[in-house]
């Protein structure tokens, strides 16, 4: 009978270490021969028995390994078999089940480290598995037994990010009576999806989805907006995060605007809006959108020129004030959730279908806001140079994505985004011709096949084949769209009154700054990375700290429908 935890003296007692060899499956032994690194192991100082086993992590393994820990009396063990980051867990927990203290446990990755690497060299991947077990059995010798201990748990969040993803996340925590603050670096909540007029594949009006958690949001007692905010600092470890975040300056005292606009009305100066993507003018005191929340004026001080009006418009609020600066918040973090999203990559960098040249070739996010009721246009699609509307549009897909001069990757909701404007603009004028010039068709979601059908049915029409270039007529503004017609091998110039372009997702700016801030790794493109794509998805390789939405550069959750 095997002692228990308690009963063995890991100081005193010699190594009974037993060590057990992984196929695999076929991973570690269609390159490495396992019996012949038993054998080998069977010799090694202090080891008392050595096993082979298939799938070691299974039930059936697990049991050998804490069969063998009760009838050879084992103190130690060591597992030859995946990474360390996979199962180290999981063999841990068995070792203790069986009553050994879990740190007397040591794994050899020979599948990483030996057989994925060296798949051609048998006999020496083999040779080099002994050479790893060896080291594993040297190193567990002289382990010592730790034990756990509780801490305490700040129970409070911090959700990153105040688009879809981030308030959903917000409310959910919430929802667990736990305390969050909610940080967005722009004036308002709402993110992407506040941009979109419908959402795919069933067409249901945005707003009027995120509208009301929006609301939510700003209502529930167990949450608090930070926005205009961003991370500075985050120090501790799980449970325990010390946390400073900057508030910019509004320059309008959250605590006495009404959101009532009367500043907004006297403003002299107009500028870009950013929330309509430049094609319509906001004031240089503004909210983003009148579904703000929280509904509070923002001064841009890059626009203003401090003429005061807002000033004698406020009247007896007095919630202008011009001397604000920057303040720091610090707070007590039990977890951290990053929902930062996405930004949309600039298409002018691609030269050749003269985005920011041509008025009539825009973004698909443009095409968005000038058929959405709530955009500039109040959801009468036209044509920037004239204002009218165009009958025929070419939409362009993979703009930056799946190129390897910009971003290999491929942004993975275009080409149900342009699908979807497409359907939309076909509903608003059924005798527009649409032409959509495609590389493929990715529609892997529930129903976006028979979304994309629809479509085909509905006289869009679809051409395999990437274009290589876009000429302007300079009288007529009209615009020539060269490509090659996959299917047919033959050339196409097409001639259409506007263009509009599905440029790639990126990393939302500032993505690779707050990694370093969080110690959370980017990849070489900048979006975040987890701690295993398929073990642990939504986990950063810092425990505490998680992901949502699209900052991981693969979610459907957030997608820009």
């Amino acid at each position: 009978m095997a002692k228990t935890t308690r009963e063995i003296d890991y100081e005193n007692d010699p190594p009974r270490i037993g060590v057990y060899v992984c196929h695999c499956g076929s991973n570690i032994a269609s390159v490495i021969t396992p019996a012949e690194v038993v054998e080998y192991a069977k010799n090694l100082p202090g080891v008392v028995v050595a096993k082979e086993h298939r799938y070691a992590c299974s039930d059936p393994g697990q049991s050998m390994i804490q069969q063998d820990i009760k009838e050879h009396g084992l103190n130690r063990v060591v597992v030859a078999a995946c990474s360390v980051a996979m199962h180290e867990p999981t063999f841990k927990a068995c070792i203790a089940d069986a009553g050994l203290n879990p740190f007397m446990f040591q794994m050899a990755n020979i599948r990483e480290h030996s057989s994925w690497v060296h798949s051609h060299e048998k006999a020496a991947a083999t040779e080099k598995a002994k050479e790893l077990v060896a080291s594993a059995v040297a190193k567990v010798t002289y382990v010592h037994p730790l034990e756990m201990f509780e801490v305490p748990v700040t129970r409070r969040a911090l959700v990153v990010g105040g688009g879809i993803a981030g308030i959903s996340a917000a409310l959910d925590l919430a929802d667990m009576n736990i305390e969050t603050y909610l940080v967005e670096k722009t004036p308002t909540i709402g993110g992407r999806m506040a941009q979109l007029d419908k959402t795919f594949p069933t067409m249901d009006c945005s707003i009027c989805i995120e509208a009301p958690k929006m609301v939510d949001v700003g209502k529930n007692r167990n949450i608090h907006i930070l926005s205009y905010s961003e991370v500075k600092e985050v120090n501790g470890y799980i449970g325990n995060f010390s946390v400073k975040v900057e508030r910019k300056p509004r320059y309008v005292l959250e605590s006495k605007c009404t959101g009532c606009g009367l500043c907004a009305e006297v403003c002299p100066i107009d500028v870009p809006n950013v929330f309509e993507e430049g094609l319509g003018p906001r004031k240089a005191i503004y909210v983003p959108m009148a579904q703000a929340v929280p509904s509070i004026f923002t001064i841009d001080m890059d626009a203003c020129i401090k003429c005061f009006k807002c000033v004698d418009a406020c009247g007896a609020l007095s919630a202008i004030d011009f001397a604000q600066q920057p303040e720091i918040v610090e707070l007590e973090i039990g977890a951290i959730i990053v929902a930062t999203g996405y930004d949309t990559w600039d298409p002018s960098k691609i030269e050749e279908y003269g985005f920011g040249v041509y008025e009539n070739v825009t973004t698909m996010m443009e095409i968005e806001r000038l058929h959405c009721a709530g955009g500039p246009t109040v959801g009468e699609f036209v044509r920037p140079s004239d204002g009218k509307v165009p009958k025929n549009l070419a939409l362009i897909q993979c703009v930056g994505s799946r190129d390897k001069r910009y971003h290999e990757y491929c942004s993975g909701f275009c080409c149900m985004y342009t699908i979807k404007n497409a359907m939309l603009l076909k509903w608003l004028y059924p005798d527009m011709d649409i032409t959509i010039f495609r590389i493929d068709i990715r529609t892997p979601g529930k129903t976006y096949e028979e979304f994309y059908e629809r479509a085909r049915e509905a006289g869009i029409h679809f051409i395999q084949g990437r274009p290589s270039e876009i000429v302007e007529d300079p009288v007529t503004k009209n615009l020539m769209v060269h490509a090659e017609n996959i299917a047919t091998g033959r050339h196409v110039a097409l001639e259409v009154e506007m263009v509009g372009l599905a440029n790639a997702a990126i990393p939302s700016e500032g993505s690779f700054d707050l990694g370093r801030v969080l110690t959370v790794p980017n990849d070489t493109h900048g979006w975040f990375m987890e701690s295993h794509p398929k073990l642990k998805p939504l986990d950063t390789p810092t425990e505490g700290i998680y992901l949502a939405g699209a900052t991981q550069g693969h979610s459907s959750e957030c997608e820009p429908g």
